[in-house]
C-alpha cells in the first residue's frame, strides 16, 4: 500500500480500513474505522493534518489536501471530514471542513476554509469557494455552488445508506485481499 510517513508524521488507521493498493496516504492523516480509499485516491497530510471520520468513502482519483500555515493563512487549514461521508470520483477537497452524512458529487471541488455542514448533497461538478459555508439540509450545485432546494426525507435517509453500502463493498475487498488465489 502507498502508506508512508512524512517528517516524522505517520498515518494512523482505524479498524477495518481499506486503502486500495493504488491509493496514496502520506503524513499526518487519521483514517477512522471502516474508512475506504479507492484506486488513485491521494490523501496528503504533509504540511497540516487530515482527519477522515468513520464509514467515509473516498472514491477513485479523489484528492484530499490541506492549506499550510503562512503569513497569508495564519494557522492554515487542516482537512476535517466527518462520518458517513461519500466523496465522489475525482473530487478535490482542500483545507476545508465537511460534516457528517454528506454526499460530495463527482469532480466537485471544495476550497480552503469552506465549511460544509452535516446532511448536505453537492451535485457533480460543483465548486465551493474559499470560506463559503453550506447549510445543513440542502442540495447545492453549480460553480460556485448555490442552494437549489431542501433535501427530501428520502434523500436524508439515503446519505447514511450509501455510506453503509460502501462499508459493505470495502469489506468484500478486504476479504478478497486475504483469500488465497
Amino acid at each position: 500500500m502507498g502508506i508512508r510517513p512524512f517528517k516524522d508524521k505517520a498515518p494512523a488507521l482505524g479498524e477495518r480500513v481499506w486503502v486500495d493498493p493504488a491509493a496514496t496516504v502520506i503524513g499526518e492523516v487519521e483514517l477512522a474505522d471502516d474508512v475506504s480509499l479507492w484506486p488513485g485516491a491521494v490523501v496528503r497530510g504533509d504540511m497540516h493534518r487530515i482527519r477522515v471520520g468513520a464509514r467515509t468513502s473516498v472514491q477513485d482519483n479523489a484528492v484530499l489536501h490541506i492549506t499550510h500555515a503562512s503569513e497569508f493563512n495564519p494557522g492554515g487549514f487542516p482537512l476535517e471530514i466527518g462520518e458517513d461521508v461519500t466523496i465522489g470520483h475525482q473530487a478535490m477537497l482542500h483545507g476545508c471542513t465537511v460534516g457528517d452524512r454528506v454526499m460530495i458529487g463527482m469532480q466537485t471541488m471544495i476550497m480552503d476554509g469552506a465549511v460544509v455542514e452535516s446532511d448536505v448533497m453537492l451535485a457533480a461538478g460543483s465548486l465551493v469557494s474559499p470560506g463559503k459555508r453550506l447549510e445543513s439540509g440542502w442540495l447545492y450545485r453549480g460553480r460556485p455552488a448555490r442552494p437549489v432546494r431542501e433535501l427530501t426525507e428520502k434523500e436524508l435517509r439515503f446519505l447514511p445508506y450509501v455510506a453503509g453500502n460502501y462499508v459493505k463493498l470495502k469489506d468484500d475487498y478486504r476479504a478478497e485481499a486475504r483469500s488465497p488465489t
